[in-house]
């Protein structure tokens, strides 16, 4: 009996090693390398890097000319995937954390190899990239989609608080945090709620007010807000980027009674004496007492990739925003989308979802003829702003802060309960089931935009 049960322990491992043994490389060379953050972010290969991966692999295929398998390479050391969207659910309450996170050689088909380790360094003219083993691949074609980086220390105080249970600070930007924030939202009896964002870059920048929303609803639907003051302190000057969703934002804010301290950044949190500190416009400071403070730390381009010979001065991979091939003609062979591209349009999970037909028809036409297609990227964006339990407000926009709107007879710039669900149920499905698989076109749902 042990024998066999022994037996039975091998042959389910080696039947689990042969699984994904095709995705495990040891070549060093491949027509196309699609880069991932892997450990220097919590992030993992950005949600377009799996995506558009797929999507090149099927475009060869529908073209007749299908690569083989191991042809194009996952470069990523992260071992888990993560829908980050969802974070902002766990920390309203509506879904579990352990829900947003999957091994990510669970994600990868055989069809593609996966290069467990960092990039090190690029050496773009000779299409080769080096990893922190020392190992040289070379390719055909690069793409980049490797997220960006949260600088917890950016703020100071901002990591010890984090881990302090008793601090009242928490974040919905890491899985190891977002639901601490539900759990500090249950607990405040009364005191003062500070929800804070920071000026410049950061991942879809409606969530951090998101999370304000639902915790006011949350305190109105359990009694508790006429015992809460809740406050958005904010970096930038406006609540919204886009001016149409901005005043309705705006006009909700003075109707719930939700104090806006606008062009105010946190920077410090003595989390012993709950006291939080921004700097505002004019240079000057501004002591604030919390009892709960969910904080939206700053964001910037990898360290990884500072410095390289493919990113522009701000540490961006430099792109053309329409083809999403690199600026530099003697580059043309390297292809960015996602948060780490300097493509100047809202960080979102849309954007990639938008990005990535136009980013593979490109780098397919490339690979055949030398020069991209006729496919171009608009910036079109979206950020599905929860506005309490039950209703959303679905923004969408485009280069130029232009809205871009899919549901132009539903009225977007009023939340609604049908939009709500899209969020919490339709989304998070189509991600796992869809759009890591290179399935999902967003508001095209799974018709692959064509091309002419």
């Amino acid at each position: 009996m042990l024998v066999n049960r022994r037996l039975a322990v091998k042959w389910a491992h080696l039947a689990h090693y042969s699984r994904y043994s095709s995705t495990y490389a040891t070549s060093d060379k491949y027509k196309i390398v699609v880069v991932g953050a892997g450990k220097f972010t919590a992030s993992s290969l950005s949600s377009g890097g799996l995506s558009v991966a797929n999507q090149i692999y099927d475009r060869f295929a529908a073209a007749g000319k299908s690569l083989n398998p191991g042809d194009i390479a996952i470069v990523d050391a992260a071992e888990y995937h993560y829908y980050q969207p969802g974070w902002t659910l766990v920390g309203s309450g509506l879904r579990s954390k352990s829900s947003t996170r999957q091994s990510l050689t669970s994600l990868i088909p055989k069809r593609l190899a996966h290069i467990p380790e960092n990039v090190k360094t690029f050496s773009p003219e000779g299409s080769s990239l080096t990893t922190t083993s020392g190992r040289t691949l070379s390719y055909d074609a690069l793409v980049v989609a490797a997220g960006l980086q949260i600088n917890w220390s950016g703020i100071q105080g901002l990591p010890q608080a984090l881990v302090d249970s008793s601090s009242g600070v928490s974040s919905i930007y890491s899985y190891d945090t977002c639901d601490k924030v539900w759990n500090d939202i249950e607990s405040l009896r009364n005191g003062n709620a500070l929800f804070t964002q920071p000026a410049g870059v950061v991942k879809c920048a409606g969530a951090p007010q998101k999370i304000m929303w639902m915790a006011l609803d949350r305190f109105k639907r359990t009694s508790r807000a006429d015992k809460i003051k809740v406050d958005f302190y904010t970096g930038m000057p406006t609540m919204f980027s886009v001016k149409k969703y901005s005043d309705v934002l705006d006009r909700l804010r003075q109707e719930r009674g939700v104090g806006g301290y606008f062009q105010h950044n946190l920077i410090s949190i003595d989390s012993k004496n709950h006291k939080a500190t921004f700097k505002k416009a004019d240079g000057s400071i501004a002591d604030v007492d919390y009892t709960t403070l969910h904080v939206t730390p700053p964001m910037g381009p990898l360290d990884f990739l500072k410095g390289s010979p493919i990113v522009d001065s701000a540490g961006w991979v430099s792109i053309d925003p329409g083809t999403l091939q690199h600026t530099k003609p003697e580059y043309s062979n390297v292809f960015a989308l996602g948060d780490c591209s300097s493509a100047p349009t809202s960080k979102t999970a849309t954007a990639v979802i938008a990005q990535a037909p136009v980013l593979t028809e490109n780098l397919f036409s490339v690979m055949e003829t030398g020069k991209v297609s006729s496919a171009k990227y608009d910036g079109y964006t979206s950020c599905p702003l929860l506005t309490g339990y039950g209703e959303l407000l679905l923004a969408e926009f485009k280069y130029g802060l232009e809205p871009k709107e899919t549901f132009p007879w539903m009225d977007q710039s009023k939340p609604n309960r049908f939009f709500y669900h899209l969020k919490k149920d339709l989304f998070p499905a189509a991600y796992w089931n869809l759009m890591v698989k290179g399935k999902w076109y967003g508001n095209k749902t799974i018709f692959r935009p064509s091309f002419s």
